[in-house]
């Protein structure tokens, strides 16, 4: 897949998501070991240099990737459970949208799950480590609002006490496995995927898989 960024008359923002995009796409399918940020700035039309207008190392372009798609699943998830009074529809619709996803998406959560360990290293520069301590506070985010909404579906009754803390993380690390197998064109599909993880996550939480609605999957 290319990305061109090579004309002059593309804004700032739109080339650094277009670079975003093709690392995604390399990291995601080839490794990041693999990825040479001269694969990268072929991808979107440029010479290698030109890539330090916009991130200072293959490393500082992971970090910022990771931390903008850790940002978007915590977006996704207090958009679909702020407000919502139906706690057990609300974290069936959360679980369902977690699989309702692109070809490019199923490589950014394979990436992200591939590469999270290096989030736990301190990084060469500061630029490196100030978006390598972004993406690691933005995981600390995703989890807090987890185990609030956990926590609050506790309170109402809604589901069976437990520490909401432990269970988040049990339920992100049950989705998370996923990644390190699932392969787009394998046999076994994503909605089917989808309904097996579903089922689990939801007993894992303490909830029978028929006490509650679940949105389709969009194709």
């Amino acid at each position: 897949m290319r990305f061109d960024v090579s004309s002059p008359q593309l804004p700032r923002k739109t080339k650094r998501e277009a670079i975003l995009a093709a690392a995604t796409t390399r990291f995601g399918r080839d490794g990041y070991e693999h990825t040479k940020w001269a694969d990268i700035a072929a991808d979107v039309g440029v010479g290698p240099t030109a890539l330090y207008h916009y991130f200072e190392s293959k490393q500082h372009c992971l970090f910022v990737l990771m931390d903008d798609a850790i940002e978007h699943f915590r977006s996704r998830f207090l958009t679909l459970t702020t407000g919502n009074p139906e706690r057990l529809a609300a974290l069936a619709a959360v679980l369902q949208d977690c699989f309702n996803l692109t070809e490019q998406g199923v490589l950014r959560n394979r990436l992200l799950t591939a590469e999270q360990g290096r989030l736990a290293r301190s990084a060469g520069s500061p630029r490196e480590e100030e978006a390598r301590t972004a993406a690691r506070a933005r995981i600390r985010d995703l989890e807090f609002e987890w185990a609030t909404f956990l926590g609050h579906a506790m309170a109402q009754g809604d589901i069976p006490e437990a520490d909401p803390r432990l269970l988040t993380r049990s339920v992100l690390g049950l989705y998370n496995s996923i990644w390190q197998w699932y392969r787009p064109n394998g046999i076994i599909k994503l909605p089917d995927v989808a309904e097996f993880f579903n089922e689990r996550a939801l007993a894992m939480i303490g909830v029978a898989p028929e006490g509650v609605i679940r949105p389709r999957m969009v194709a």
